[in-house]
């Protein structure tokens, strides 16, 4: 794998799928104390998967605002 731009965006994306699927954050298929490509991959799987989260609660808030909470 080349740890590029590229591939760092591919690996949130898997991170934001499995945050739609339910996965919990400590699924992420790759070792966060493994070699370099294995960190390289936890790291963007798991900023993906947080991200994803954010904007889950970021919406929950717009919701409860909108509906007059």
């Amino acid at each position: 794998m080349q740890l590029n731009r590229q591939a760092a965006l591919a690996l949130q994306q898997e991170g934001k799928a499995a945050f739609a699927k339910g996965d919990p954050h400590d699924a992420s298929p790759y070792d966060r104390l493994g070699n370099a490509e294995q960190q390289f991959s936890y790291q963007y799987w798991t900023r993906g998967w947080v991200n994803a989260r954010s904007e889950a609660e970021g919406a929950q808030e717009q919701a409860g605002v909108s509906a007059g909470r």
